[in-house]
């Protein structure tokens, strides 16, 4: 601990015994003690030093002792300093009163009483300290109060020039301070902005949301940092970034809340304009790409063509110029089949991918029995196999169900994976058809699908190349050099069949030399029409023996071609009459010339969706079909997208791909038929 400073006591006496008694007396205080021996010396020393009291002797030669006192009181440095007189002589009224005019505060006889005297230094010296711990504390206080000023000088200074706005807030969000810049980006005078809060200065179709996050951040005093436009009196618009933190005091308490406004417009525009940028960058790269595989796609196409050409064309110039043998005659004309087969398959590719990109694929839909299909497809590719010695393995269940669909296209994708697996297997390889059901869960229920892969041992599909074998036009080798002839268009086409079926596909591959794996898979008919199947054997279409729906008409609205044709066909089949139609203004015309029985709708259309068709539905007359029963039909699947379904007007939500089987029992339900579905 430091020690505190010593006092100064002067003691003045010409007499040197008188001064070494006075510190005999006074030496115990611990207290610095000055000698003088004269008034002239007392006074030099108060030129130097400050004292507590000053003991002063009255008979003196040359200056006497209230002489001394009278300078002393002359000088403002010791004016207050207290003086005590000393005197040997007898005290008389008049010396008294001389002394105490001077400025004393005591008059002591010599000799004199030691205690009498400690106690009476004691009380000058510990009045000195607290003067002195004031004057200090003083200036302290003058120090702390100049610091405090320039403080708030310089948060004045910092906040009216600050380039973000400042905020501070109560507990309850109420305005309590605001900077300058925080009035200009919201356009308030400084007045204002103390009972109007930054939300009103957000842009309306911001506003919501600011409000809504606002409100959760001052309910869970977490940081807070959004952006929302701004718009000002003058109707110009800013984004402004808004931060805000909660303030505590020291034991934590909550205080309210500080917070910025930052305009961020021009780093919003940046960001605009490089993600512009981005876009026609990719814009161009994806235009260039096209380019590249267009003309990749019509040297390939013309070599694809010219290649049989030659071949046909040599040989009937032959055949024509020269009388050849059987034999030779034979070869020639084989050729010639073989060849123009080739160029057959190679058109109806580019056929289907141009009915494919104009939505004109047709699919006459029934009940397809994959076993049959799966085994017409192999029958076909078998000579293929054979001619490269490569082996064909099959695992076919033949209890599973059936599927709806094109029994012809569905062959067609069975074919396409076939002869793509042999194409790519090196001779003496093997390839491996496996038809199963697989269970997956969908929804809290099980969706039983029928499973076909297509396994070779061929020459595998690269890890860069395998998210684009499905995709137009793509090939892993489009060189002048490669080995395997074709458009690149097969898998493109087997990818759109299986997703018009509502199945899926997707390729594996380990890498290249290691083969691939093809697997498709189908939703399945239930499983009472796939036991039906087994008992009658083959293929079969919707019985019309069992005709619930007998004379029930039936508007449907989709603006999907196929899956029009696909519930007309189903409908029609259990004795209905169904009207197709593609857009809502078609099925609002329809409405008004007849009334059906029920309504069955898709929710996502072009232009106008489900949710339109039902509200204007809804808001007609009863007597003009204002309360057909509806149902919904929607590949969004989630439980918020039931219930909008449901609020909206329609009686039933049944979710994509769609099970005949449900929709028919949906029907009759909602209309409260007898339940005959076979």
């Amino acid at each position: 601990m430091q020690m505190e400073p010593k006092v100064n006591i002067l003691l003045v006496d010409d007499k040197l015994e008188n001064l070494l008694a006075l510190e005999a007396i006074l030496e115990k205080l611990g207290e610095n003690l000055v000698r003088a021996t004269s008034g002239e010396e007392a006074l030099r020393c108060l030129l130097h030093q400050d004292f507590a009291v000053i003991l002063l002797d009255v008979q003196m030669p040359g200056i006497d002792g209230f002489e001394t006192a009278t300078l002393i009181r002359n000088r403002g440095r010791s004016r207050h300093t207290p003086i005590i007189f000393l005197t040997a002589f007898s005290t008389s009224d008049q010396m008294l009163f001389k002394g105490y005019a001077l400025g004393a505060v005591d008059y002591l006889l010599k000799p004199i009483d030691p205690n009498i005297l400690t106690s009476k230094v004691i009380v000058f010296v510990e009045l000195f300290k607290k003067t002195e711990a004031v004057k200090q504390q003083a200036a302290e206080l003058v120090a702390v109060n100049a610091e405090l000023r320039q403080s708030e000088e310089r948060f004045r200074s910092l906040s009216t020039c600050s380039p973000i706005g400042i905020f501070e807030t109560d507990t309850e969000g109420r305005c309590k301070y605001t900077n300058p810049r925080y009035q200009a980006i919201c356009g308030l005078r400084p007045a204002e902005s103390l009972f109007k809060r930054w939300l009103e200065s957000v842009h309306p179709d911001d506003r919501d949301r600011a409000i809504a996050s606002w409100s959760n951040y001052i309910s869970q005093g977490r940081d807070y940092s959004e952006e929302f436009r701004f718009e000002n009196t003058y109707g110009s618009i800013r984004w402004v970034q808004v931060r805000s933190s909660p303030m505590l005091s020291s034991q934590g308490e909550l205080l309210g809340y500080v917070g910025t406004l930052e305009d961020v417009t021009e780093r919003k525009q940046a960001e605009e304009i490089r993600a512009q940028v981005i876009r026609e960058q990719t814009a161009r790269t994806e235009a260039e790409t096209a380019n590249r595989m267009k003309d990749e796609f019509l040297a390939v196409l013309s070599h694809e063509l010219r290649t049989p050409l030659t071949s046909m064309l040599g040989w009937s110039k032959i055949l024509r110029s020269k009388k050849l043998d059987e034999k030779a005659t034979a070869r020639a004309l084989e050729a010639i089949e073989r060849n123009a087969n080739s160029q057959v398959q190679l058109i109806e590719d580019i056929l289907d991918v141009s009915r494919i990109i104009r939505g004109q694929l047709r699919l006459n839909v029934c009940a397809v029995n994959l076993v049959t299909v799966t085994e017409a497809a192999l029958e076909a590719v078998r000579p293929l196999a054979e001619a490269k010695g490569i082996q064909l393995n099959t695992i076919l269940d033949t209890s599973i169900g059936s599927v709806f669909g094109d029994s012809t296209r569905l062959q067609q994708v069975v074919w396409n994976l076939l002869t793509n697996a042999i194409k790519f297997t090196p001779k003496n390889g093997k390839v491996e058809v496996t038809l199963s059901m697989v269970s997956s869960s969908e929804q809290l229920t099980t969706v039983k699908s029928a499973q076909i892969q297509v396994i070779d041992t061929g020459i595998g599909i690269s890890s860069d190349f395998l998210p684009k074998v499905f995709e137009r036009f793509r090939q892993a080798d489009s060189t002048t050099t490669r080995s395997h002839n074709g458009l690149g268009l097969g898998l493109a086409i087997v990818r759109h069949l299986v997703e018009l079926h509502q199945g899926t596909i997707f390729a594996e591959s380990p890498g290249t030399g290691q083969g691939a794996t093809f697997t498709v898979r189908l939703p399945l008919l239930r499983e009472n029409r796939g036991s039906r199947d087994k008992q009658t054997g083959g293929e079969i279409s919707l019985a019309a023996s069992s005709t619930p729906l007998t004379g029930l008409r039936v508007l449907i609205v989709d603006d999907e071609t196929d899956t029009r044709n696909f519930l007309s066909f189903m409908f029609e089949e259990y004795g209905a009459i169904a009207t197709a139609v593609a857009s809502v203004d078609e099925a609002l015309k329809v409405l008004k010339q007849s009334k059906p029985d029920i309504l069955i709708s898709d929710i996502g259309m072009s232009e106008q969706d489900g949710y339109t068709l039902i509200h204007q539905l809804r808001s007609l007359e009863p007597e003009k079909g204002g309360h057909i029963p509806a149902i919904a039909l929607t590949a969004y699947t989630r439980e918020e997208d039931r219930l909008k379904v449901l609020s909206a007007g329609f009686q039933k939500h049944l979710s994509k791909p769609i099970d005949p089987t449900e929709l028919i029992a949906l029907v009759a339900s909602v209309l409260e038929l007898p339940q005959q579905v076979p």
